[in-house]
């Protein structure tokens, strides 16, 4: 599988984008698209949840070594359910790998929880 295109992302991609939580200018993070495709804007606007290789978070969603199916992330990486965007695909710089849906529907949920 090669990298999708940024207007082509499906639920489970892993980009890089920039973080708007932090005031480096330069600072990106990784990013999961949590949409499905019925979202109104697909292609062109995504809804993505946070990624983080800090432990210490009490609310992440903590990746299993099986829940990548194209490449994979860093050793501990975790769904941050309240770091939540919006990006569009001219704010992307890099695809990272994609994962299973089901770590995305616990993040999901969770995050419903605080709505």
């Amino acid at each position: 599988m090669t990298a999708p295109a940024f207007d082509d992302l499906e639920r489970g991609h892993v980009v890089l984008a920039p973080d708007p939580f932090k005031t480096d200018d330069d600072a990106t993070r990784p990013w999961v698209i949590v949409n499905s495709e019925r979202h109104p804007f697909d292609g062109e606007q995504y809804v993505a949840m946070g990624m983080t290789t800090r432990t210490w978070y009490e609310h992440r969603v903590p990746f299993d070594p099986g829940d990548f199916r194209h490449r994979s992330a860093p050793r501990d990486s975790s769904i941050l359910p309240h770091a939540v965007t919006s990006p569009t695909p001219n704010l992307l710089t890099d695809y990272v790998c994609r994962v299973r849906d089901e770590p995305l529907d616990r993040a999901v949920e969770q995050l419903r929880s605080y709505l």
